[in-house]
């Protein structure tokens, strides 16, 4: 029997609980080639990496483990990689999977078999941890009888009381308070158990937290646990702890007045009626004692939100209880006043009210709101990918229906994407400790496409534009290729305006901006984008337009495109990792070829090139370092055979 073959017998046996018919597939084989296997990863189709005793902890399957323990010789601490509700977990154990999957039988099988009950993962969650998550009491108290440290946070300095508080796990909670846990301490970004349970809305944790005297912190973002429920909309604990008597009357001033604010512009959980009753109490809290009123620190008026003055008093609150508008402006003001512009969380309402107005057609007010929104962002060094596309998908629908598109607008927004791609650049290069490359490279992804939108949509504004703003446009986009970014494949923005393939977000966008674009293209052109440039095919633009499929039916465009990359000095000649120039590259007797052929240039130092690649000539080292670069253009060393 193959090793391939005996693996999948194995596994079957291993997950369907057949610890007889297990056995006798190892005994079949050598005991020191069963140990082997038996404590090898195999790797399934879904990418997790595990070994027969943590794929039978996690399926509960206490008899197969017995009898493997019994029997064979199993390391415990081997680790794997395993997926449980969407999250890829690296480093898991057998316990910490058995913790997980709430197998009690196979956690004390472990545990007695002597499996390290403190064994982290790569994040540093420990299988008490993973007990906690998923609110399994009787495994946490198992796990903790037999010297489970409650104390192991994990990477982020998350304790198990806190995703235990998080989850809203009343029971663990108050369990690992009893033993001995710190309510008061602190994740690394500032925040306890008590402003995750308040954030949530676990009534019941945040009282169970109070029972042991936690304190009131503020965290990294200038958040106390009442004003987190208070953003979250979670009026049950923010009147739980105002009722609490452990508030002072000026918090319990802003928390109501938070909480009626963030009911005027919760996508989720949007309440008019309730916004006014919250910002009413919290007004009349203010002047509860007419000796000592509270009165507000008000914000300078913010254009995005009209200008807009907070009420001061009862009769100014009472006066615009029937405009929805002046409440969603009133409480806009008021969540960039007590949370400030550098909480992360301001941006979200102002987003979800500008959409509202495009969804009725006020395309200007929301690119008010959201321009104001990006600005939020960028000022905090907040990814802005959804919002450029978002900027995208509203300028294509405006241009769709005929509603004119302001140039500053659009130039505004192609200004934040060269910053965003500057960041993501300066990310890749020097990455900090919470930047996964991975994720930046999805985010670069998705600003180049993204940015060419904004470039396509721009095309069609410029005829109208005076020579000052197309100078502008120019110099703008002579800096982004200057950047000289590529997606993961090596497109450049050059070669995606080239490329029938390229993504279209089919969300209005779709309506304006189709590939390949002529117009896109020669604007790079003419800002200086290398009309040589490689992806990782070796591909450049004029091999990604040669096989454009529509070229009868979009004869201009692709004439267009191959004359402009011609004149701005592409090489017909170069050569992709097939070994093909865009010539040969082109379907014979197509049209591509025909304008190709025409446009036939091929200089002396192009057929030196040639003849050294041809020939295989030695030349680094022996030419300047500029012709270097220039002869590869010429061939990756791929000799095509007559």
């Amino acid at each position: 029997m193959s090793r391939r073959h005996l693996n999948k017998l194995i596994l079957h046996t291993v997950k369907d609980g057949m610890p007889i018919a297990l056995y006798s597939l190892l005994t079949e084989v050598d005991p020191s080639e069963a140990n082997h296997i038996l404590n090898q990863k195999i790797t399934s189709e879904n990418g997790e990496q595990f070994t027969p005793l943590i794929e039978a902890a996690r399926y509960g399957r206490d008899k197969v483990i017995r009898m493997l323990l019994s029997n064979f010789d199993l390391s415990l601490e081997a680790e794997g990689i395993v997926k449980f509700d969407g999250y890829v977990i690296e480093g898991a154990s057998a316990l910490w999977c058995a913790a997980c999957a709430g197998q009690l039988g196979v956690v004390k099988t472990l545990v007695k078999a002597g499996a390290d009950v403190n064994h982290p993962t790569k994040t540093n969650s420990t299988p008490l941890r993973a007990a906690c998550f998923d609110g399994r009491l009787d495994i946490v108290k198992y796990l903790i009888s037999h010297d489970a440290d409650i104390s192991i946070a994990n990477k982020y300095n998350n304790t198990c009381l806190m995703i235990a508080a998080y989850k809203g796990h009343a029971d663990v909670v108050g369990f690992l308070l009893e033993n001995g846990a710190n309510p008061d301490e602190r994740a690394l970004c500032g925040a306890t158990a008590l402003h995750f349970a308040a954030e949530c809305g676990h009534v019941d944790v945040v009282k169970e937290l109070l029972q042991y005297k936690a304190k009131f912190f503020v965290n990294d973002a200038g958040m106390t646990p009442i004003k987190a429920a208070a953003e979250r909309t979670k009026e049950e604990v923010v009147e739980y702890l105002i009722n609490n008597g452990i508030i002072s009357i000026e918090d319990q001033v802003e928390a109501l007045e938070l909480l009626g604010a963030s009911f005027a512009n919760d996508k989720e959980n949007y309440d008019i009626i309730k916004a006014y009753k919250y910002l009413h109490m919290s007004m009349f809290l203010r002047f509860s004692d007419p000796d000592k009123p509270i009165m507000k620190k008000l914000l300078p008026p913010i254009p995005a939100y009209e200008n807009w003055v907070e009420c001061q008093n009862l009769y100014e609150l009472e006066s615009i209880e029937m405009n929805n508008n002046a409440l969603h402006m009133e409480a806009l003001t008021i969540r960039e006043r007590i949370l400030g512009i550098q909480n992360p969380d301001v941006p979200h309402p102002v987003i979800y009210r500008g959409a509202v107005f495009a969804d009725n057609a006020r395309f200007e007010r929301c690119l008010e709101l959201w321009m104001h929104a990006l600005y939020l962002r960028q000022k905090n060094y907040i990814s802005v990918m959804k919002d450029l596309l978002r900027f995208a998908q509203v300028f294509s629908q405006m241009l769709h229906v005929g509603v004119r598109v302001n140039y500053d607008r659009v130039v505004r927004v192609l200004s934040a994407a060269i910053l965003e791609l500057e960041r993501n650049k300066e990310k890749m290069a020097h990455p900090g400790p919470k930047d996964d490359p991975e994720t930046i490279l999805d985010e670069i992804d998705s600003n180049l496409i993204t940015t060419l939108y904004l470039l396509t949509i721009l095309t069609k504004l410029l005829k109208q534009c005076s020579d000052e703003e197309k100078f502008n446009v120019n110099r703008m986009v002579f800096t982004l290729n200057q950047l000289q970014m590529t997606q993961r494949d090596g497109q450049t923005l050059l070669h995606l305006a080239c490329n029938a393939e390229t993504p279209v977000d089919d969300f209005h966008t779709i309506d304006i901006c189709k590939f390949p674009c002529a117009d896109t293209a020669r604007l790079l052109i003419q800002c200086g984008a290398d009309v040589n440039a490689m992806d990782i095919e070796r591909n450049t633009p004029l091999h990604v337009i040669v096989n454009y499929h529509k070229p009868i039916s979009d004869f201009i465009t692709l004439h267009s495109i191959v004359t402009d990359l011609a004149e701005a000095g592409a090489h017909i000649d170069c050569v992709n990792k097939n070994g093909e120039t865009p010539l040969e590259s082109a379907a014979t007797g197509s049209v591509a070829e025909i304008i190709l052929k025409t446009r036939m240039k091929l200089s002396l130092k192009c057929m030196a090139a040639n003849a050294i690649k041809q020939h295989k000539l030695t030349y680094r080292g022996q030419v300047p370092k500029v012709l270097e670069s220039f002869i590869e253009l010429h061939g990756p060393g791929i000799v095509k055979k007559a």
